[in-house]
């Protein structure tokens, strides 16, 4: 069976292979490329944009094709007949794929950019086209300034002129949200893993096949386990905050209560420091989201409680999960967030808000603790019970480790993911004869 996949990213496979930088993103991707890649039945390809690229990419690692297809600039300060170039290219290199692998099902991971479209249109077959969910940012746009103040909605910074401010910024995800509503509405089938995803998919379109589908990781995230012994104790870890819908706010105004009560309390944030403002580029660049963040730092005198890593490849966040106390995931939005199921099946204990997906995959009080979403209290609340018990602590990471080695059982997954795929196959196969 021919399998074309439409992704956002390439895996790191591929990137490695033909020379670009490695994405710490789509984890999901490697594991079930890594999976498919030892499937004698599944000729799988690959596709996926790269930025300024005016020609196709292609070639072959182990048993995985792959393809890339121009990306566009889109930037508002280009003329309008560049962005319709860069949109044509971009088209014109889909149509060539499309063509070249014959797939039997296109499979399109992520919604909210204009290529998934592209695909499921210069496909047209959508009995024979699967959308798989990650996030929905047809939703996740809601939620986008969730506990944000409203003087910050407002407030002024140079990259306004470029990004608009925290209010515009929501209003241009939503509108990135049309792409992804468009192609539910027009394809036959999704995959999801969450009752959230699924109301959100079958309210979007009420004839769309919902198929159910758990993720699989990460490699190095299905070996090792955590021990209090070899944590920093009274750490706390954030695996992203670059936008408000991660959360850092609400972390931020837990950690004053956390630190009176344990004075050597750190947050660690994975990413690049988004407050630094040390060179021009920096000052110019930062945002609205940044100087917020800067000044609650700042009023709560937790410079000396907070450091932002840097970027993180796989192995490096690995690490960083082992190390930590505690690893926290205070979003304002989620579907089902790869992030807390890599600390899960590495059982580390775990605190996330109750938001999107998350009740699918961790249990309150037996596996972790999920709480509130928009009460920082409570979060502040639930670390200190985490810093106060380590029994309690290491009993429910290895209840989530537990868990989670059921939710991203690889081999599992990938049993679903071909059964999905057979499903499709057979349905197409069978309106195809009646057709006829």
């Amino acid at each position: 069976m021919k399998i074309l996949w439409i992704c956002n990213v390439p895996i790191p496979l591929i990137a490695k292979h033909i020379g670009i930088n490695t994405p710490n993103i789509c984890g999901w991707l490697t594991g079930f490329a890594n999976e498919i890649n030892h499937d004698d039945s599944i000729e799988l390809t690959i596709s996926f944009p790269l930025l300024g690229t005016k020609e196709i990419t292609k070639g072959k690692i182990e048993r995985i094709a792959f393809y890339s297809f121009s990306q566009p600039k889109l930037l508002g300060f280009l003329p309008v007949e560049d962005q319709i170039h860069e949109s044509n290219l971009m088209r014109k290199h889909i149509k060539i794929i499309l063509e070249s692998v014959k797939p039997d099902i296109l499979h399109i991971f992520g919604t909210e950019y204009p290529h998934a479209k592209v695909a499921a249109e210069l496909f047209d077959q959508p009995n024979k086209t699967v959308v798989h969910i990650q996030g929905l940012t047809s939703y996740y746009w809601m939620h986008f300034n969730s506990g944000i103040p409203y003087n910050q909605l407002k407030r002024f910074q140079l990259s306004n002129i470029a990004r608009g401010n925290l209010i515009k910024q929501a209003e241009k995800m939503r509108k990135r949200g049309l792409f992804e509503t468009e192609i539910l509405t027009q394809v036959d089938h999704v995959i999801g893993r969450t009752d959230w995803d699924e109301a959100c998919c079958t309210q979007t379109n009420p004839s769309v096949k919902y198929h159910f589908c758990n993720e699989s990781l990460r490699d190095s995230f299905y070996y090792g386990s955590w021990t209090i012994e070899g944590c920093e104790r009274y750490s706390i870890f954030m695996s992203q905050a670059a936008t408000p819908i991660k959360g850092l706010h609400f972390m931020l105004r837990a950690l004053p209560e956390i630190v009176k009560v344990y004075p050597e309390t750190h947050l660690y944030i994975a990413g690049n420091n988004i407050v630094n403002r040390n060179s021009l580029y920096s000052k110019v660049k930062f945002s609205v989201f940044a100087a917020y963040i800067r000044d609650l730092i700042q009023k709560n005198n937790l410079e000396n409680h907070v450091t932002f890593t840097g970027a993180l490849n796989e192995e490096q966040m690995k690490e960083h999960f082992l190390q930590s106390n505690v690893f926290v995931s205070p979003s304002s939005i989620e579907n089902s967030p790869n992030s807390l199921g890599e600390a899960m099946l590495l059982g580390i204990p775990c605190i996330s808000s109750d938001v999107g997906g998350v009740k699918n995959l961790i249990e309150h009080g037996k596996e972790g603790y999920v709480y509130q979403g928009d009460a920082p209290y409570m979060l502040a609340y639930y670390v200190k019970k985490i810093f106060a018990d380590s029994d309690t602590a290491y009993a429910m990471g290895r209840a989530a480790q537990k868990h989670a080695r059921k939710t991203h059982d690889r081999k599992a997954n990938l049993k679903r993911l071909l059964e999905i795929y057979k499903e499709i196959s057979n349905v197409s196969n069978y309106e195809e004869t009646i057709m006829q």
